[in-house]
């Protein structure tokens, strides 16, 4: 059984910092691409970042570039998603997705998904 968990979520001031996790199991980590993607309420779900298997490009959306860092260890099969200067519109569900296909998974197409974790920017 493939799972995903993500973890690291929670409420943080505006131009706080925070750090996801995705784990997962049940498939060969190294092999698949992994892609953040995020859902506010009454929004379509969006792409945040993504990563190739050997880490050897990301990608970012513009909304975020500069301020959202990702990276893997494929030792720990664990995705990161560094959240850096977070403002109000980075409040979100945060999901992360694998598939062997990097295209596929930037696209929305990943084959496997997490539950997600909340992240809320306040004041």
């Amino acid at each position: 059984q493939v799972l995903l968990a993500e973890s690291g979520g929670g409420l943080v001031q505006p131009g706080g910092s925070l750090t996801l996790s995705c784990v997962v199991s049940g498939l060969t980590f190294s092999s698949y691409a992994i892609a953040w993607f995020r859902q506010a309420p009454g929004l379509e779900r969006e792409f945040v970042a993504a990563i190739s298997r050997s880490s050897d490009w990301t990608d970012y959306a513009a909304s975020v570039k500069g301020r959202f860092a990702c990276s893997r260890d494929n030792a720990k099969n664990t995705v990161y998603l560094t959240m850096n200067t977070l403002k109000p519109e980075d409040t979100a569900v945060y999901y992360c997705s694998a598939d062997i296909s990097a295209t596929l998974v930037v696209r929305g197409e990943g084959d496997y998904w997490g539950q997600g974790t909340q992240v809320t920017v306040s004041s």
